[in-house]
């Protein structure tokens, strides 16, 4: 029973993880209509900008101080991103307004591959280190209750706690306040809130800017995990399944399914693997998705789409 609940643990902080970065999709979709294929670039840019900015911080300030370096690599990298957020609105999104979803989707291709160029022309191409000072060593619960005890990594426990409240603090912006609700407006028609007032432009700047905080989040929990090198842009593929499972309209959604997709990649690896030689976790979301895809293909909690003639 211990060594189960270790195992669900994990599967449950793994999946906040993927549940922050499946969140970034689900907040551009719901502003634009289309699926952002360069929320990963992002979430590389963003890691790249904040672990670079941090190591330069004590040159510009004449002295070494970590929680103020990562401080200061932190605001940079912030106005970093909502800078590309400006860029992408004024220069390919201001110029697509009412396009097909086809062309906004080969849109966000080229600039998920302008991003990882520019990132690594800007920051460098070598792996860097993010220390925001997560505590690595593991710890021991329960060890009255089970022989042994459960082991829980300190550092993936601290971080399901930050994407979790950051997840909450966003639903509770798009269910409580009136940009969020403007969003939802802009997703639904852009000439219909255009014609009521709502701001398209200012709209797009804000979500692409909330995106970016939330690519720098997970940019900076995956980069102390991993080392922040070109492929932790492939780890968001991971939050692909995710948003197909959860719906691509739904915040909630975002949570279910990375929770679902967490826990099942790793019980299927420890209690399946061992029979079928391993590598579950490596497919096991995306197979999940496929069957999604052909039963509920606007997922567990998506709006169901309804065309009239």
């Amino acid at each position: 029973m211990g060594f189960f609940l270790e195992t669900l643990f994990g599967g449950l902080m793994a999946g906040m993880l993927y549940s922050l970065i499946a969140l970034g999709f689900v907040l551009i979709f719901k502003a634009s209509g289309v699926f952002n294929f360069a929320q990963g670039a992002m979430v590389l840019f963003a890691a790249l900008a904040m672990a670079r900015f941090s190591e330069w911080a004590p040159k510009l300030m004449g002295f070494d101080h970590k929680i103020l370096a990562n401080l200061i690599g932190f605001v940079l990298a912030m106005v970093a991103m909502i800078a590309v957020a400006w860029v992408i609105e004024r220069l390919v999104l201001g110029k697509l307004v009412n396009q097909e979803g086809i062309t906004l989707l080969m849109a966000t291709l080229g600039i998920t591959y302008f991003l990882d160029g520019f990132g690594q022309t800007v920051f460098g191409s070598d792996i860097y280190k993010i220390d925001v000072g997560l505590p690595k060593d593991p710890i021991f619960l329960f060890e009255q209750t089970f022989q042994g005890g459960i082991l829980i990594s300190q550092e993936d426990l601290y971080a399901a706690l930050i994407a979790a409240a950051l997840v909450a603090a966003l639903s509770l912006f798009f269910q409580k306040t009136a940009t969020g609700r403007a969003l939802r407006a802009v997703a639904d028609d852009h000439q219909a809130a255009q014609s009521i007032g709502i701001p398209l432009n200012r709209i797009w700047v804000i979500v692409w800017s909330v995106a970016g905080f939330v690519a720098l989040v997970a940019g900076i929990i995956w980069g102390s995990k991993l080392g922040v090198q070109f492929s932790l842009s492939l780890v968001a593929l991971k939050a692909l399944p995710v948003v197909i499972l959860g719906g691509l309209t739904s915040v909630p959604g975002a949570i279910i399914g990375g929770l679902i997709i967490g826990v099942g990649e790793k019980l299927s690896e420890v209690y399946i693997g061992p029979m079928v030689g391993g590598g579950i976790e490596i497919w096991f979301a995306y197979v999940l998705a496929l069957i999604f895809l052909l039963v509920r293909p606007q997922g567990l909690f998506g709006e169901k789409i309804i065309d009239r003639v």
